[in-house]
């Protein structure tokens, strides 16, 4: 194998390594699969901004953002706080949901929009995001040399393969999530592990 195949090899595994871990991205992802609701926008949010990440770190960036305490206590305690907010609210749709069961024909008025924006949050204000693609990734990319590049195009295909597979492969889940003990479950899940991590991001900062 050539060197350069090596290093997509490389980068692609890292970077797939890091991406599966649960977090509150992948488990909006996957909400929003099941639900197919604005799947294609937020799983091409949630490449585009890993790419630009990981660019950012192969590049360099970290080092500088390292240099700087405070920009990841700000990001702690602003991704801490949204995080509680998003949890608290999921919590809410677990005691009292809106609905029988899970909808699988469309989406609702104005879904799109808060889609995007609470994607858009969950992405950029998760301090985890930026230690996973910026810092991790980008120090191992450093080692490669002149493949850094090489290194970072693997991690970048690695989420476009995720997060393609997490958030359409979600909608063979419906069946089973029609019922709305199973979204109510799921919803609970989801509250319990967001809560858990604004707590922890908040104390970390």
């Amino acid at each position: 194998m050539s060197p350069a195949l090596t290093a997509v090899a490389a980068g692609f595994g890292t970077g797939l390594s890091l991406i599966v871990a649960i977090g509150a991205q992948n488990a909006f992802v996957l909400r929003q699969g099941v639900r197919r609701e604005a799947v294609l926008a937020v799983v091409g949010i949630c490449a585009l901004s890993d790419a630009l990440l990981i660019g950012l770190g192969v590049a360099g960036v970290g080092a500088v953002v390292v240099a700087w305490p405070g920009a990841l206590t700000a990001v702690g305690w602003i991704g801490g706080a949204f995080l509680l907010g998003y949890g608290v609210l999921a919590a809410r749709r677990a005691i009292r949901p809106a609905g029988q069961g899970l909808r699988a024909d469309g989406e609702r008025a104005g879904s799109r929009r808060r889609a995007i924006l609470t994607c858009l949050a969950l992405t950029w204000l998760n301090p985890h995001v930026y230690l996973d693609t910026v810092f991790l990734l980008g120090t191992v990319a450093a080692d490669r040399g002149d493949l850094r590049y090489v290194f970072g195009t693997g991690a970048v295909l690695a989420s476009l393969c995720w997060f393609t597979a997490l958030g359409f492969g979600a909608r063979l889940l419906g069946r089973w999530l029609a019922g709305p003990t199973a979204w109510r479950i799921l919803d609970a899940l989801v509250a319990v592990m967001m809560l858990t991590l604004g707590v922890l991001l908040i104390a970390g900062a």
